[in-house]
């Protein structure tokens, strides 16, 4: 079994043929099509509509093809000089189409009578949602010069600044116990059975980040303050305001969504208060204790074995989930291991184009690494649902991207706990808590953080202190008394990539949105068994073409309430209280 995924069925290198076939393509695709748009066809919208569409398909299925393998070659090598000069060379082909893409969505805007244009032709009845799109997407377009203008000039300024980022902290050399080690390296002691080595490798971390908290301070400014300028441009009230569009999502379903977290962040902090207690500790859980293993499991797993715990968990829901899962451990699909250069966290890509997925982890053979990979896999799961789709109907929007990946954690994990007795149990049930805490109080401290970045940028520079001091704040504010507060993280802001997305801003309370609504999915497969996997396939096909809330109805919920919200927390609540029972 390879331990670090093959990219073959892209390329074979960048000096493959196909690749640079492919990239000759792109660029007469893209010379092409912004020949055809200086003349667009303005009496016969019916037959322009379906050339604009093959015009896109074409030119969005060889990007993406292009686009995946030289960005899965750089996440494992950000040191190497050729990926970077060719995502920078792929960047501006791009970029060069931006005012005729502007134009497009004007002209789909204003013809008249699109929707009995669409209702003559099968193709075009599928995109019917991205024509809804499209002209949501017109009203808050500028000039066309004006967005050549803002693709370009992005190239040097957020996209530069969110890939610096990522190349400091990957390479980013972190001196613990007279040797040095990679960030990823760091950070996965966190996990460590021996509170000393917790300890240790917290304060070399916040010591590593002394070395580029400046640098990336002015990546976090410049990005976050283009946002604004570009959000307030186009019209939208907030940045804030643009993600939600951007998502799909309604500002109602967000506030019903952190109603009702606030409500529950008090039971949260009892978890986190027990931990505490049974470390050791009197005032709240130091940062560096906040990932420690309880109970007496302290399992480690191969690769083959973290594969046969994952299968033989997900066969009993669905045949096609631990298919999936055997073809992504045997046909190379995964890059296991953490090494230099390589980017820290996880994530899946999806590849619709040619039917499968891409996985990147940092993996220590840790349960909590389990997880992680069945989460990932959940990702790999939407993207065998919607992989049937046509090429423009392959996008989900951050919110139910999580759904899926949290679904799997949900099920793994229940499962899991419920087959463990005494010790074991407890080390599941805390390792499941672990996780739910951050998707909670973690991520409501990332979305308070990011929302006043956004607010006070308009006004000043946020220095590094600045922002230290701001990560402490809402640290305090979401964890409360549940951790200490002499010990906490000041410097989260460096290491999350999500904030550096210079087109994809709030990319933390999906996360919140994903665990809750998956937990809400898991409660309606208790109910109804087997006959719920269909319906949970259906709803994953739906999220690439539809509302989150429209999505949601699919199941008979409403998300623009609370009472769902508190249903989903409410389940959560009684493993903190089985907990608490267990750790009397």
């Amino acid at each position: 079994m390879n331990k670090e995924w093959s990219l073959d069925a892209l390329y074979k290198s960048f000096q493959d043929e196909n690749f640079e076939s492919d990239f000759q393509k792109l660029k007469d695709l893209i010379k092409d099509f912004k020949n055809h748009v200086s003349t667009l066809d303005e009496s016969n919208p019916q037959n322009e509509v379906k050339t604009l569409i093959s015009f896109l398909e074409n030119i969005n299925l060889t990007a993406r093809k292009l686009g995946s393998y030289i960005f899965l070659r750089q996440s494992t090598n950000t040191t190497d000089s050729e990926t970077t000069a060719l995502l920078q060379k792929l960047e501006e082909l791009l970029s060069d189409i931006s005012k005729e893409e502007a134009i497009v969505k004007k002209y789909v805007a204003r013809v008249e009578n699109l929707d009995e244009i669409i209702e003559k032709d099968d193709k075009l009845k599928e995109y019917d949602f991205l024509f809804k799109e499209m002209k949501i997407e017109a009203a808050h377009t500028l000039s066309d010069d004006v967005e050549e203008v803002i693709a370009k000039m992005n190239l040097s300024a957020g996209s530069a600044w969110s890939s610096m980022q990522q190349y400091l902290t990957s390479v980013l050399k972190v001196d613990y116990n007279g040797k040095v080690i990679t960030l990823p390296e760091v950070r996965n002691l966190a996990y460590d059975p021996d509170p000393k080595v917790r300890k240790t490798a917290y304060e070399a971390e916040l010591a590593a980040y002394e070395k580029i908290n400046d640098a990336i301070s002015y990546s976090l400014n410049n990005i976050k303050s283009q946002v604004n300028t570009i959000s307030s441009m186009r019209g939208y009230e907030s940045a804030l305001d643009m993600t939600l569009v951007q998502s799909r999502m309604t500002k109602e379903t967000l506030d019903a969504m952190f109603e009702a977290i606030k409500e529950y962040l008090p039971k949260f902090h009892t978890y986190l208060k027990r931990k505490a207690e049974l470390l050791g500790h009197k005032n709240g859980l130091p940062w560096w204790d906040l990932f420690a293993p309880l109970g007496e499991s302290h399992r480690k797993f191969t690769v083959e074995e973290a594969k046969e715990y994952l299968v033989s968990h997900f066969r009993p829901f669905s045949d096609d989930l631990a298919d999936m899962i055997i073809e992504s451990f045997d046909n190379a699909w995964i890059d296991f291991f953490p090494r230099s250069g390589k980017v820290g966290g996880a994530f899946c890509s999806n590849l619709p184009f040619i039917k499968q997925s891409r996985i990147l982890t940092n993996f220590d053979g840790s349960l909590s690494d389990v997880v992680t990979l069945a989460h990932e896999l959940g990702h790999a799961y939407h993207g065998l649902h919607i992989q049937d789709h046509l090429p423009l109907n392959t996008n989900y929007t951050m919110p139910v991207a999580e759904t899926a990946s949290n679904f799997n954690e949900t099920l793994i994990m229940k499962a899991a706990i419920e087959e463990a007795e005494g010790e074991e149990k407890i080390a599941l049930l805390e390792s499941q808590l672990q996780d739910t805490t951050q998707i909670i109080c973690d991520i409501y401290s990332r979305f308070l953080f990011e929302s006043a970045v956004f607010e006070r940028r308009k006004e000043s520079f946020l220095f590094s202190d600045d922002l230290k001091e701001l990560m402490l704040d809402t640290q305090k504010e979401a964890y409360g008394d549940g951790l200490d507060h002499d010990h906490l993280h000041p410097y989260m802001w460096i290491n999350k990539s999500h904030y550096y997305r210079d087109s994809l801003s709030f990319y933390n309370f999906p996360y919140a949105f994903g665990g809750l609504f998956a937990q809400g999915l898991y409660a309606k497969y208790l109910e109804e068994g087997k006959d719920f996997v269909p319906k949970y396939q259906a709803i994953l096909n739906a999220t690439t073409v539809n509302t989150v809330e429209d999505v949601a109805k699919m199941a008979d919920i409403d998300l623009t309430k609370p009472e769902f919200w508190r249903q989903s927390l409410d389940s959560i609540t009684k493993s903190i209280d089985l907990f608490l029972d267990m750790t009397k």
